[in-house]
């Protein structure tokens, strides 16, 4: 208090005039002693803080001269800014606002990132500093005496505050103090600017497809609320431009990615492709979204590695979703990238409208539900018959309309048995236009109940674990039968834990499952004291009558259904795994997909299986499975591997290869990668592709993770 009490008030008489004309705010000095030398100079020594609105000044002398309105600063000398600034020196002379000074021996440190060293550094109307025989780093400087892995070296840079720009006049960029290459002039950004237009970090590319070349991003700030990204792509075997263009608005944003090429895959043919999104939020809770996907040519986004895509997908949506009312309605556009695949004969363009609304009738109980929908698709060839021998007409176009009113509504006994009903009925209206062996229209009234019972039971061990078993069975019925219209829209059927209670399980409303069914099985959960959980589902479907729509691998073909199995696994050790099987009536599998991953804090690795058993009908000649591992691997501190493979275990062959080194430490950031695509196809060839980028951090306002930042030695 004593130490306070007795600067303050010569510093209220002397120095608070003199700033309040001078600085933003009102300033303060405190020190262990304080006096006067004279009539017009104030010394403060010891533990010296001077303070003007963000400004803090740390000194062990500070000598205020009321006449010239100067401080003279004896070090060593630290200045903090806005939280953002530190500024260390060895001497310094300023104006009593902070406005104007002269640092000898300067140290400013940007964001606790950026360091430039200088032998004298200026300031200019609080704004501007300039740094005389500067070096900058982000790098931490160890007391070793050894250089930092990279600097800039600079006759004088200039510190823009307010555009938050650093301006380099004669640069030159060492690498452990050797020279790499000089700039006569360089604009970079401080660390706490967010956008400002200029280079980034360029990338080395190679692949046998396009040759060796080099990727140079210039970012375009055109505002606050909109960027260009331009990037020239050179290559000996190709001349790009890529593109990203974004753009905020109050209500909602868009992006736009594309590419235009020249390259000898093609010789004498301009290459293209664009994609774009956006969302909107509109008046009265209405949700507009668009994407956009196209390309001039069919390999150009596998070529560039642009998108592994083989069908492009352009929508325009708008929904509306409240508490008890959803809303929705989509135009799709459709083109196929496969071989052998003519988009003139598949359904490329369709539109769907959907609206549900649910009410909850006090006089019936439960839950009352209607809903609507509307869906067309359309075809660009003409013809009405099957010109190509694949089994569907080739310009057959679908409108359909359906309608259904449901209600359902839930109990649980005192024995804890849990009872639900549905009732519903639907009706479907389908037009049919250019295909000469369905009628022109069709119509159908379906009704349809279900009563699902379910038991659950819990148990607690001795051991702290916590099960909970759950046997289901579901009666149901579906009247009516199938018209006869053309199956364009629910020829892949899945079957699992999901739907395993659902009426049908065909994925559009063009099928319904008739008759009688029963569904049965058991749901069993465990959790464990220690982090083990466990999940189990086993169920099953017994129908009155036989879909022929369902295809042999669907699972669900026959009056029986194949027996669904699917489970998860989680340990505390990181180790999850998840599975789903479907084994038919001789316990033969019909399909399979497993994931299982294991993480650490030092590494990660997941491996993914999927088998498929042969299906004509889905266009499946053989049996399809197919292996998928991918891992991260931190050696140490500052280094990292990755790597991915695609195994085609029927063919006995690698599909898909791919392994990546990363080096990083707080300034700088190194990827190296090397990826190779052995399959091969009447429009593609294997393909071997290396890319390295190397990035200097600390330049960006992005907070950086501590745990690469090198550790000095003792």
């Amino acid at each position: 208090m004593k130490r306070f009490l007795s600067p303050l008030a010569i510093a209220l008489c002397l120095v608070l005039p003199v700033a309040a004309e001078e600085a933003a705010g009102p300033a303060m000095l405190v020190a262990d002693s304080v006096y006067l030398d004279g009539k017009t100079r104030l010394v403060a020594e010891g533990r010296v803080e001077a303070l003007s609105g963000d400004t803090r000044i740390m000194a062990q002398k500070i000598t205020y001269n009321r006449t010239a309105g100067t401080l003279a600063i004896e070090g060593p000398i630290r200045i903090e800014e806005g939280g953002s600034i530190t500024v260390l020196a060895s001497s310094a002379e300023m104006d009593a606002g902070f406005q104007n000074a002269v640092l000898k021996s300067a140290r400013v440190v940007l964001d606790q990132q950026v360091q430039l060293a200088a032998y004298q550094m200026n300031r200019v109307n609080g704004r501007y500093s300039q740094l005389y025989k500067t070096a900058v780093t982000s790098c931490r400087i160890c007391n070793d005496g050894t250089p930092p892995l990279w600097q800039i070296r600079a006759r004088r840079v200039i510190h823009d505050q307010v555009e938050k720009q650093l301006y380099f006049e004669g640069a030159q960029l060492r690498v452990k103090d050797v020279p790499i290459f000089y700039l006569p002039y360089l604009r970079l950004p401080d660390p706490t600017l967010k956008r400002a237009s200029g280079f980034m970090i360029p990338s080395l590319n190679s692949s046998t497809t396009l040759g060796t070349g080099i990727r140079i991003p210039f970012f375009l700030r055109m505002g606050d609320h909109r960027d260009l990204t331009i990037t020239p792509y050179l290559s000996t075997k190709a001349r790009t431009l890529e593109f990203t263009y974004r753009q905020a608005y109050k209500r909602g944003d868009i992006s736009f990615d594309g590419a235009i090429s020249r390259d000898d895959e093609l010789p004498g043919t301009t290459r293209a492709y664009l994609f774009g999104e956006g969302a909107f939020s509109l008046a009265h809770d209405i949700q507009l979204s668009f994407n956009i996907e196209a390309t001039r040519d069919d390999t150009f986004l596998v070529d560039y590695g642009y998108s592994s895509k083989d069908r492009l997908e352009s929508e325009f949506a708008l929904n509306r979703t409240k508490r008890d009312s959803y809303s929705s309605a989509a135009l799709i556009h459709y083109r196929s990238l496969r071989f052998g695949e003519i988009n003139a004969n598949i359904p490329s363009l369709i539109a769907d409208m959907t609206h549900e609304e649910r009410f909850f009738p006090r006089a019936l109980g439960g839950e009352l539900r209607i809903g609507t929908e509307l869906h067309s698709h359309y075809r660009y060839s003409d013809a009405g018959t099957d010109t190509d021998n694949d089994g569907i007409v080739d310009g057959r176009d679908v409108t359909r309309l359906n309608a259904e009113l449901s209600w359902q509504r839930n109990w649980t006994t005192a024995y804890g048995l849990q009872a639900k009903v549905f009732s519903g009925v639907a009706a479907d209206q389908f037009y049919t236009a250019q295909d000469t062996l369905l009628s022109a229209s069709a119509n159908e009234i379906t009704p349809m109940a279900a009563l699902a019972l379910r038991w659950p039971m819990q148990k607690t061990m001795q051991n702290g674990s916590h099960h909970i078993v759950e046997p289901f069975v579901q009666f149901g019925w579906v009247g009516g039968e199938n018209p006869d219209v053309a199956n364009d829209e629910s020829t892949r059927v899945e079957f699992d834990e999901g739907n395993l209670l659902d009426l049908t399980h065909f994925p559009s409303n063009d099928r319904r499952e008739r008759g009688r069914m029963l569904t049965y099985g058991v749901n069993w959960s465990r959790t464990g004291p220690h982090g083990w959980d466990s999940t189990l589902t086993l169920g099953q479907i017994l129908r009155q009558k036989n879909h022929v729509d369902f295809s042999a691998s669907s699972g669900l073909a026959g009056t029986n259904s194949d027996v669904l199995v699917a489970g998860q696994l989680r340990a505390p050790s990181g180790l999850a795994l998840t599975g789903r099987a479907l084994f038919d009536t001789d316990l033969d599998l019909t399909k399979a997909e497993a994931r299982g991953t294991w993480q650490q804090k030092r590494f990660g690795v997941g491996a993914s299986y999927v088998w498929l058993d042969a299906d004509a009908d889905e266009d499946r000649n053989d049996i399809v499975a197919e292996l998928s591992l991918d891992s991260l691997y931190r050696f140490s501190r500052h280094w990292a591997g990755t790597a991915n493979m695609r195994y085609d275990v029927t063919a006995d062959e690698a599909a898909e290869a791919g392994i990546g080194l990363q080096y990083q430490n707080e300034c700088v950031k190194v990827d190296l990668s090397l990826s190779r695509r052995f399959t091969s196809s009447t429009i593609l060839s294997p393909a071997t592709e290396m890319s390295l980028t190397v990035g200097l951090l600390g330049f960006n306002a992005s907070s950086r993770d501590k745990s690469y930042t090198r550790q000095c030695k003792d």
